[in-house]
This record gives structure tokens, sequence and C-alpha cells, in this order.
């Protein structure tokens, strides 16, 4: 199936409109019937605007529906890399399509950070350190969380990690809605 298709398709079991999506995301609706026809492929920023207004993830539109299970096997996870250095990678441990929540992995290397700017987005975010050291800000509260510690919180609020430790800290993370 092809992208266009499979917009449309999910809009369609959405019950929406092209109108209704259009109002939602802020894009016109000849811009939107073309993507689903096809006749324009989105810019990152208009997908982005999209699968937010369908509450679906990026994921969701990549992955083949057959290849789902509940079952992600080590050797089958989702790997995304967000730093140019590869030292920040998270690794989606669940299903990723037509779920709630997610599951990942996530690996940070000594004086890696999640960026200059506390970020936010809408749900919540827990995490539990498995190994290593990370300072997590939250608004204006700053935690140092280490081995067996875990942090839960309001991801509307923004927040920002560091990994201030010697050696690479990798903590396992649930988030809803999903965010990749």
């Amino acid at each position: 199936m092809n992208l266009g298709e499979k917009l449309k398709e999910i809009r369609k079991n959405k019950r929406l409109t092209i109108a209704d999506l259009a109002q939602k995301t802020g894009l016109s609706n000849g811009y939107l019937s073309n993507v689903e026809r096809n006749l324009n492929s989105p810019t990152i920023e208009s997908l982005r605007k999209i699968v937010d207004a369908l509450s679906i993830s990026l994921v969701d539109l990549f992955q083949e529906e057959e290849e789902v299970t509940d079952v992600v096997r080590k050797d089958e996870r989702v790997t995304i890399v967000r730093s140019d250095d590869n030292s920040i990678i998270y690794e989606l441990l669940s299903p990723t399509n037509k779920k709630s929540m997610e599951a990942m992995l996530l690996r940070v290397q000594p004086g890696a950070n999640s960026g200059e700017f506390p970020h936010s987005h809408k749900g919540e975010d827990f995490g539990y350190i498995i190994s290593g050291k990370i300072k997590y800000t939250v608004g204006e509260n700053s935690y140092i969380l280490e081995e067996g510690d875990s942090i839960y919180f309001d991801s509307t609020i923004p927040h920002h990690y560091e990994n201030i430790g010697d050696t690479e800290c990798v903590s396992l993370w649930v988030v809803t809605p999903p965010s990749f």
C-alpha cells in the first residue's frame, strides 16, 4: 500500500472528512487530497501535522500491518538514532501499530543530551534507569537518576536530559501516547 492510500484509509477509519483533517492540520483541502492521491509528496512538517491530527505515529505509516505482532524480537527492533555521532539511540521495544503506549530503550553516551532546549509533547512519560547516571530536568526541577531509580511526569512540562556520568546510561521508557 502506498502512503497516500494509507493516509486516506486511516482518515476514513477515523470518520474524518478531508475538510475535518484540513481544519485540524491547517493544511488546505486540495493539498491533502493531492497527498492522498499521491500527486503531492508531503513535507516532513506536513506529515507530522497529519499524523498528529490522526493520532498515529510516523512509524505506523511505514510499517506494514502484517509485520506488527505482540512480540518484538531483539534483532527486529526499530532503532532511531537521534544524534549524528550515535551518542543517543532509541530502540522501540513495543509494537508500533495501533498501540496507546510506547516502550523504548534509551542509550545515552557520557556528555550527550536531548538538545539545547527543553522539549514537551502531550501525554505522560515513565523512565527507569537500568545502568549509568543521568540528570533529568522537568520544568524547574532537576533530578540525578542512577541505576534502579525511576521518574514519572506529565510530558507537557518542558523536559531535558543529560548523561552526567562516565559511562553509557541505559534506561527503559514508556510513553503515552506514542511519540515515534
